[in-house]
């Protein structure tokens, strides 16, 4: 790709669209072009605010704007997977992809083969990497300020009553979205491996209390890391009647420290200077989302013009997928899983034609 312009377009116009828009408005080196949902008003929401084209259809977007270079796939979750192996086969353009990324590590493995084959790249967008806290901790436990971790600790305590359900046909499900585990805790269990290590084994066990949905609203489990460090997490939407936590925390030879806020922005603990506590907690008052969308496309940016590696690869991806999945499979077989011999859930991501056949643009 030249120093030209980078022509970016996004599919899927719930909430997180706004925020990619901002974030590629805000970075030097991107054009903005299209936003396209099925229902036509909420990508004239978008376009409207940004001054860009509105599309119900991605085929006519892509006939219509052949120089689109990268598409944004800010879809229900269980369409992640055939809208991208649709647009790098048959439209050429690189891929960003929201949480969870994919249903199944299968589909992780074969879209990036896909991709791979075609020449083009696929930027998974876990942007809670990126929050200065979790920074502080990632180098904490890289440079031996904590010493070795002994356990760690993963709370979320969140509330998504019948109503946030009810919004789409497709939330709730195995097929489409995944319970608490997959929609809410994905980025927590992401984060788990990059701070710690590797799991090598997971016993989950999940319950559905505060909301009519097929999925689990609460999850329970233990883990051992393959670096012998143990864990807990714990992840619910039933609590009422608001959100009250989401944290990580490790326990180390040398001190604590303890990630927490509206989406891991605080350094709420950390013994080896409590100082840092407040230096390194970012304020997300009002933005869920945080800064890390705008700091991930500048690291799409500096791929093109610099060839500097995006610091999210397959590995990642792969592994983050793997152990999320892991959950399913611990508790609809109720048994220890090993990592190593782990693959695909039975449920998560199961096909579900009619709710797929509602998503599908012809």
């Amino acid at each position: 790709m030249s120093k030209n312009k980078i022509n970016v377009a996004i599919i899927g116009c719930g909430r997180i669209a706004g925020h990619h828009c901002r974030s590629i408005k805000n970075i030097e080196g991107f054009n903005l072009v299209a936003v396209c949902d099925l229902v036509i008003q909420k990508a004239n929401t978008f376009a409207n605010e940004f001054n860009i084209q509105a599309y119900d259809n991605y085929k006519k977007m892509f006939f219509d704007n052949p120089k689109i270079n990268i598409v944004v796939i800010a879809t229900p979750s269980g369409m992640h997977f055939e809208h991208t192996i649709d647009i790098i086969k048959n439209h050429k353009k690189h891929i960003i992809l929201e949480k969870p990324t994919f249903m199944k590590p299968s589909q992780v493995k074969e879209a990036y083969q896909i991709a791979k084959n075609h020449n083009l790249e696929i930027f998974p967008i876990f942007q809670n990497r990126y929050n200065s806290a979790v920074k502080r901790v990632l180098a904490a436990v890289a440079n031996n300020e904590l010493g070795k971790i002994v356990c760690a600790s993963v709370r979320v305590r969140w509330c998504r009553p019948q109503r946030y359900y009810n919004l789409a046909a497709w939330r709730g499900t195995f097929s489409m979205d995944g319970g608490s585990l997959t929609n809410q805790g994905i980025h927590h269990i992401d984060l788990l491996r990059k701070l710690v290590g590797e799991v090598k084994k997971v016993s989950s066990i999940h319950q559905t209390y505060g909301a009519d949905i097929e999925v689990e609203d609460t999850a329970v489990a233990v883990f051992e890391f393959e670096n012998k460090a143990i864990g807990s997490l714990e992840i619910t939407t039933a609590a009422r009647p608001d959100d009250f936590e989401a944290s990580i925390s490790l326990v180390c030879e040398k001190g604590l420290a303890q990630i927490g806020g509206i989406a891991v922005n605080e350094l709420q603990i950390f013994t080896p200077n409590p100082e840092d506590c407040h230096k390194y907690s970012e304020d997300f008052s009002g933005n869920v989302y945080g800064n890390g969308h705008s700091k991930i496309y500048k690291d799409i940016y500096l791929y093109f013009e610099s060839k500097i590696p995006y610091p999210i690869d397959y590995k990642d991806t792969f592994n983050s997928i793997k152990l999320l999945n892991s959950f399913y499979i611990s508790h609809e077989n109720r048994k220890w899983v090993y990592l190593n011999e782990s693959m695909d859930s039975s449920k998560l991501g199961q096909d579900n034609k009619d709710l797929q056949n509602m998503y599908i643009t012809k």
